[in-house]
């Protein structure tokens, strides 16, 4: 199954889908069959263009529309003088009621066609929303996991620096408590040398 484009509509892809959408409304057709003819040269779903259809590129070309209403109105129209100028010309005489009850079959089987491809069109909309959300989901459910991931590695930090100073002070300490020592020492040997020179000034009297 061909993977499906997710990226951005550019301005080119909204005039292909202003132009085809137009055409089948122009001609006849259906929006729906439209959106799933857009579908084919874009790589996209059939729903993501109906969605683009109805949520932004409709309302940039409502005179558009309009304007080919009113055409594929005029064409009915011509078919049906058509037709009717057969009937008259003895083609067939009950031509006339049967063309009319055709036109409401053909009403109503496009109406049913319509009514299925927008039900068809809503469902994939629903199955997209719902990937949308289970990513949603997924994606905070990540996001939770690196902030608690964040804190632990903040404490841990915050662990690791106190157990540095404490040591800092404890080596400066260390170094202070070194100092002292050998000053002592210091003293005590020139306090020791001391006494030795006072003895032997006493020897010498």
């Amino acid at each position: 199954m061909a993977v499906k484009r997710q990226d951005a509509w550019t301005p080119d892809d909204d005039m292909i889908l202003a132009e085809v959408t137009l055409r089948h409304i122009r001609e006849g057709g259906t929006q729906l069959s439209a959106f799933e003819e857009v579908a084919e040269k874009l790589g996209r779903t059939p729903a993501a263009c109906g969605f683009r259809w109805n949520s932004t590129v409709r309302k940039k070309y409502e005179a558009a529309i309009q304007i080919a209403k009113s055409q594929r109105q005029k064409r009915l129209q011509e078919r049906n003088r058509s037709q009717s100028h057969r009937v008259k010309s003895g083609e067939d005489a009950t031509g006339d009621s049967l063309y009319t009850i055709d036109n409401i079959i053909r009403f109503l089987r496009q109406y049913k066609n319509e009514v299925a491809e927008l039900k068809r069109q809503q469902k994939l909309l629903e199955k997209e929303i719902e990937e949308k959300e289970a990513l949603l989901s997924k994606l905070e459910a990540e996001n939770n996991e690196m902030k608690v991931h964040l804190e632990h590695v903040q404490s841990d930090y915050r662990l690791v620096n106190d157990d540095y100073r404490t040591l800092v002070q404890i080596m400066e300490r260390a170094r202070k408590m070194a100092l002292l020592t050998e000053e002592d020492e210091a003293l005590s040997k020139a306090k020791f040398r001391m006494e030795e020179n006072g003895n032997l000034e006493r020897l010498d009297k």
